[in-house]
């Protein structure tokens, strides 16, 4: 009996999830109910829980996970400020006077917005709310143009400074250094955040040129889906210039901070937030209700991580102590293929789960429990991280489940059919799943760049 438990645990979790239950309260509740039922027979020795304060104060003073209420009030202040707004107009005078101009200035000003909210909902929802009136109303191809907003909208996963990259880094970290233990290595090396950040440029900057290849090209043979904007006055470049450096210094000056080594995460968000604040006050947008509104949302945002993370890390304990890490090992050393069947099955799951979970719950949940034996198999960890964050890209796109598309769902126009959303968004699935077959076949697009900043 005791030997399933660990299996039993999991399942007892993801149906609890299912069924609806708070995230970081059925990850601890479940934690808790296999325990007292393993110490009642046995399988669980009751002194493992003197390991969890540890762990709790290890989580409320970890200096990474800082950084991630910063972003969150960086990304939704820009957001309020309607900073994306101005950039989009001010893009499409620019670019719209060509067949797709506007489609690829969505794509260019979602890139941006990903790398400062990093949180897929609020970019699919702005855009959404801002971009999509603005397309059918220039005619359009509602398909095209759902398709555009709602893959742009997932640029989030992986385009960083992002908070997905921040708490998947954090993680991959942990499972790192266990993996390593376990190997009989005591003294681990480790991977950072801005190990990841490095690894995500090159595949970020290809996933965003390809989905503005498809455009270019799909504008070329059907100008007439993707028509020219016609301008009503001259287009004053110096002026639309002017305009995009501040929010645009903001960001690159954030992550450039971080890939060069002149601050860490944490500090780097702290400025990201004083500069968001600085460009919001200079644009005279930074209200006090306004002010008030990205504090709360903030908060908020802040204190579902951190539970969803201690119910975590309550889950990991438990796990652990049935032997739940030696059982996925098991199981995986029986897949044929050694590493590649592993990580095969693994992508699998986190592609399915990317229907019915947040990035948040399945970086918590799933990659403890996976990442240090694909690790100890010899995954690169940084390799790994980014195969995550561009498969949960593509769950969170493809129909019918796909999180992106039931946000855009909610804020477009009813002359948009769902069917449209859907058919839009097949030809960017298609890409993403390239970049992610690319990325298996070639590992050194994510891992050379941090090799060489940081060897």
């Amino acid at each position: 009996m005791a030997e399933f438990l660990p299996a039993l645990l999991i399942l007892f979790t993801f149906a609890a999830l299912l069924a609806g239950y708070p995230v970081a309260l059925t990850l601890g509740g479940a934690s808790l109910i296999f325990a007292f039922f393993g110490i009642a027979i046995g399988a669980f020795n009751p002194n493992d829980f003197g390991f969890l304060p540890g762990r709790l104060f290890g989580i409320v003073t970890n200096q990474t996970l800082i950084a991630v209420p910063l972003f969150v009030f960086m990304g939704v202040l820009l957001e309020k400020t309607e900073i994306a707004k101005e950039l989009l107009t001010n893009l499409s005078r620019l670019f719209g006077a060509t067949p797709g101009g506007l489609a690829l200035t969505v794509i260019l000003v979602g890139a941006l917005m990903a790398a400062s909210t990093g949180i897929v909902g609020a970019t699919v929802v702005t855009l959404g709310m801002i971009a999509l009136p603005v397309m059918i109303d220039k005619r359009y191809d509602p398909k095209v143009s759902a398709g555009t907003i709602a893959a742009t909208g997932t640029l989030g996963q992986l385009v960083p400074p992002s908070i997905s990259l921040v708490l998947l880094g954090d993680v991959l970290s942990n499972a790192y250094q266990q993996a390593q233990l376990n190997m009989g290595i005591f003294a681990p090396k480790s991977v950072s955040v801005g190990d990841l950040f490095a690894g995500a440029i090159v595949p970020g900057a290809i996933l965003v040129s390809l989905y503005a290849l498809y455009i270019s090209i799909f504008s070329a043979i059907y100008p007439t889906r993707m028509p020219r904007i016609q301008q009503e006055n001259a287009v004053d470049i110096r002026a639309t210039i002017t305009s995009l450096i501040p929010p645009i210094a903001l960001i690159f000056s954030v992550l450039g901070s971080i890939i060069i080594g002149l601050a860490t995460p944490t500090e780097a968000a702290g400025v990201g937030a004083v500069g968001a604040m600085i460009l919001a006050g200079l644009k005279r947008k930074l209200a006090i209700e306004t002010l008030s509104d990205t504090c709360h949302q903030t908060i908020s945002t802040t204190a579902m991580v951190f539970f969803i993370l201690i119910g975590a890390s309550v889950f990991s304990l438990v796990f652990r102590s049935f032997g739940g890490e030696e059982m996925v090992q098991n199981v995986f050393a029986s897949f044929p293929g050694g590493l590649w069947g592993a990580l095969a099955i693994v992508m699998l799951v986190i592609f399915l789960l990317g229907f019915i979970l947040d990035f948040i719950e399945i970086t918590f949940v799933v990659v403890p429990i996976v990442g240090p034996v694909l690790m100890a198999m010899g995954a690169d960890p940084i390799w790994l991280g980014i195969l995550i964050a561009v498969n949960l890209q593509t769950s969170f796109l493809t129909p019918p489940f796909g999180f992106a598309l039931f946000y855009l769902r909610g804020v477009a126009p009813n002359s948009i059919k769902t069917q449209d959303i859907y058919k839009g968004a097949v030809p960017f699935i298609a890409i993403q799943v390239i970049l992610l077959a690319m990325i298996l076949r070639w590992p050194a697009l994510s891992t050379w760049l941090p090799n060489n900043l940081y060897g």
